[in-house]
Formats: structure tokens, C-alpha cells, sequence
């Protein structure tokens, strides 16, 4: 029964096992990535391919008040490193990271898309406006903002399920995660396709990623009442 009451103590445990290791990480990981994502989207190699607006595009209506959904993925990547307890596990979880971020890199390096913004006045949604001077409309397809979202929301849900959390908080999880993926179509950042094609690379990592783990370490996953 204590494994099973107790998932708000082992989160709490979780945030404080090796804190200033997994900040390390993270701003490591910042420091490569967005580099090179800015130098690509600056400057393509190649001829850049316009995504298509499809139906769900048209049927999604903007509404700017999603931004506060589009900007909390920068809070939510970092829930499920933040949650770990295992030095070799959060090694891992980092190199599986940064393979995601560099196959989003080499697809943006050898095949430059971007997405068409509407006719919209921004001057008029100020907390635009940062976004949009820093984060042009390249590095479209696929979406890393949709990518780095849904390799979270399977990972937080794995780790909320072997600490016994209620489902409740599982719930909650899935809904900040597609709340996510929604507002990218919403605040006009992405196009369908673009979250389609992002959705499908953070799924093909974590599944990639938790049955190398496994091949490791065959009790990978398994909730913490479990025999």
C-alpha cells in the first residue's frame, strides 16, 4: 500500500536527486541545439519547400491565448529528466535527447521546409512579437515543438505509472500534452502536417529509445508495486 500512497514523496525525490547534474544537461543540451537550429533556419542549404495548409489548419481557428499553452513546453520537457533518480538513466534519457534533436537537425539540414503564416496583424498580440522576430517560419516539418512534446508525454507517463501515481495526474499529463500540440496550429506557428510529422518522431524515439532500455534492463517500466 506505501508504494501506492506514496508517488507524491517519490516525485518529490525524484526533483531532488541530482538536481545540479540534470541542469547541467539541460542547458548543455540548449547550448547545442539552438545554434544550430538558428543557423539552419537563417541560412538552408537548400531550395525551401512551402508546407501545405490542410483541413484541420482551416478548422483550428487562431486564438492567441493558446500561447501560454505554446510556450509551457519549455517547462514540461524538463518534467521527466527532472523526475529521475538513476544517474545511468538520466544519461540515457539525455542521449536519447540529443538523437532527437539531431534527426530533426538533418532533416532540417538536407530538406529546408517552412510554413505559410496567415494575414495576421501581429502588432496587435504584443506577446507575439518575440516569437516571432526570433523563430521565422523555417525548420518546419517535422515540428520539434510537437517532436519534444510527445517524447515527454510517454515519458512522464512511464515514469507516473512506476511511481504508482493516480490516474488523475496521468490525465493531466496527456491533456498539457496535447494542449501543446494544439496551440502550435492555434498560435499559427505550424501547420498540420508539420505537427503530424513531429508527433510521429517523438513517438518513433521514445519507443525506440524504451525498447533499447529494455533490451538493458528487462524490469524497465514496471510500476514500483509490481513483483
Amino acid at each position: 500500500m506505501a508504494a501506492q500512497t506514496d508517488w507524491a514523496g517519490e516525485l518529490w525525490r525524484g526533483f531532488k536527486a541530482h538536481f545540479w547534474l540534470k541542469m547541467l544537461c539541460a542547458w548543455l543540451l540548449a547550448l547545442g541545439f539552438f545554434p544550430c537550429y538558428f543557423l539552419l533556419l537563417k541560412a538552408p542549404l537548400w531550395p525551401v519547400t512551402w508546407m501545405p495548409v490542410t483541413a484541420p489548419d482551416r478548422w483550428i481557428g487562431f486564438w492567441p491565448d493558446s500561447l501560454w499553452l505554446y510556450v509551457s513546453l519549455w517547462v514540461y520537457v524538463p518534467l521527466a529528466p527532472g523526475l529521475l533518480t538513476d544517474r545511468r538513466e538520466l544519461t540515457d534519457y539525455y542521449r536519447a535527447m540529443v538523437a532527437l534533436s539531431l534527426s530533426g537537425l538533418a532533416v532540417f539540414l538536407l530538406w529546408p521546409t517552412a510554413s505559410p503564416r496567415p494575414p495576421i496583424d501581429w502588432m496587435q498580440h504584443p506577446p507575439f512579437g518575440p516569437i516571432i522576430a526570433a523563430d521565422d517560419v523555417g525548420n518546419a516539418l517535422p515540428s520539434l515543438h510537437a517532436a519534444f512534446a510527445v517524447f515527454s508525454a510517454i515519458w512522464l507517463d512511464r515514469l507516473l505509472r512506476r511511481i504508482g501515481a493516480p490516474l488523475w495526474l496521468r490525465i493531466a499529463n496527456v491533456c498539457w500534452g496535447l494542449g501543446i500540440l494544439y496551440s502550435t496550429i492555434a498560435t499559427r506557428q505550424h501547420v498540420a502536417v508539420d505537427i503530424a510529422a513531429g508527433s510521429a518522431l517523438g513517438w518513433l524515439a521514445a519507443m525506440l529509445h524504451a525498447r533499447w532500455l529494455r533490451s538493458r534492463r528487462p524490469a524497465f517500466g514496471k510500476p514500483a508495486n509490481s513483483e
